[in-house]
């Protein structure tokens, strides 16, 4: 006797799913999560989407699925961040394009650095900064978008060079609202990583973790800042390459932590 369709279907399925493990199951449960956010809520372009689906199934599967939850958490935020006064930025001609719809070279730009963590944690096997890094990458890309979102609207800017006013919105210019949200940005990064790190088999303690989480993300925008000044300004390199490059100062400055003090 044939089974009937409905029972070979639930039977492939089962089979299937013996396959996977609980963590790779949470994995793609955590990407459909990221990409249904991101479309509801008009976060990423069509190019955005596909490459926040590469970054996430990298981040997740081939480093902890914690990564990932992360990496969502700094994506709502700063979503909320960037639609925040909207209208004062267009007036200030400082908004981000397409009505803060980002394409590839945003996310690619804030996440390339905890895939490069993920790639080489799967390469290499077990190590003890694989996590604290990419906490701290992304840490990075949490308070420069907070910087840089709420910031930009305080008249109170000046340089991050020579300290001199400057219009709102420049690049590598730094303000008191900017420097207060940029801590903020990195800080809730920090204490979503401290929760997640008993499941991520992190073994460091908490405080320690949080203290070492924000002062890495927040160091990190300043490196961001100092990099728009100097060189993005005079236009040698992009503001996308500027964010890779803080977010990698971010991880260098982990694995340094992880290897000299803990």
């Amino acid at each position: 006797m044939t089974a009937p369709s409905g029972s070979v279907e639930r039977d492939r399925m089962v089979d299937a799913s013996a396959y996977l493990t609980d963590d790779q199951m949470i994995s793609l449960g955590l990407v459909a999560g990221l990409l249904l956010i991101s479309k509801l809520r008009d976060t990423l372009d069509s190019s955005g989407l596909l490459a926040a689906m590469a970054v996430g199934l990298t981040v997740s599967l081939l480093g902890h699925w914690t990564w990932l939850l992360i990496l969502i958490v700094f994506l709502v935020v700063g979503s909320f961040a960037t639609k925040w006064r909207f209208e004062e930025k267009q007036a200030l001609a400082i908004q981000e394009a397409n009505e803060g719809v980002r394409g590839w070279r945003n996310v690619m730009a804030n996440g390339a650095v905890a895939s490069m963590i993920a790639i080489f944690s799967w390469y290499s096997g077990e190590g003890d900064w694989y996590y604290i890094a990419a906490a701290s990458c992304i840490a990075v890309a949490a308070s420069d978008t907070l910087a840089s979102e709420i910031g930009s609207i305080d008249p109170r800017t000046r340089s991050i060079i020579n300290l001199e006013a400057v219009p709102p919105g420049t690049n590598g210019g730094m303000s008191p609202t900017g420097t207060a949200a940029a801590l903020f940005g990195s800080f809730l990064i920090a204490v979503i990583a401290v929760l997640l790190a008993p499941t991520a088999g992190e073994p460091t303690d908490s405080v320690t973790l949080l203290a070492i989480i924000t002062t890495i993300g927040w160091l990190g925008c300043q490196v961001d800042s100092v990099l728009g000044a100097l060189l993005e300004n005079k236009g040698y390199i992009g503001k996308h390459t500027v964010n890779f490059l803080a977010t990698l100062s971010g991880a260098v400055m982990a694995v340094y932590m992880a290897f000299r003090f803990l």
